[in-house]
């Protein structure tokens, strides 16, 4: 790995950092009920779906249809994990059988 892959590598994990750290800091004060705690619960979910949508509509059908699996249990608000090894899983499986 050169010098610039791993600074990029280390910038990167910095930034991620930071910007978890900055939604911390912003909402150090605020006591989250009602709407807004709702609002945040259902950040999760809907950035994996943000990630995975171009993947739907620039792929082939194993993703296509493993990114519907994925939806229904993420409608279903299991854990982030489980959502995200259903569809790991899911598009192996499809990609195994569709070939």
């Amino acid at each position: 790995m050169s010098g610039i892959t791993l600074l990029a590598i280390i910038g990167m994990g910095v930034a991620t950092y930071l910007t978890r750290l900055s939604g911390f800091y912003l909402l150090r004060g605020l006591n989250l009920s009602g709407p807004m705690k709702a609002a945040l619960d259902a950040l999760p979910p809907a950035v994996l779906m943000a990630v995975i949508a171009p993947v739907i509509l620039a792929t082939g059908p194993a993703e296509t249809i493993a990114a519907a699996i994925t939806a229904v249990v993420a409608f279903f608000r299991l854990p982030l994990a489980v959502t995200i090894v259903g569809g790991i899983v899911s598009v192996v499986a499809l990609r195994a059988i569709l070939v």
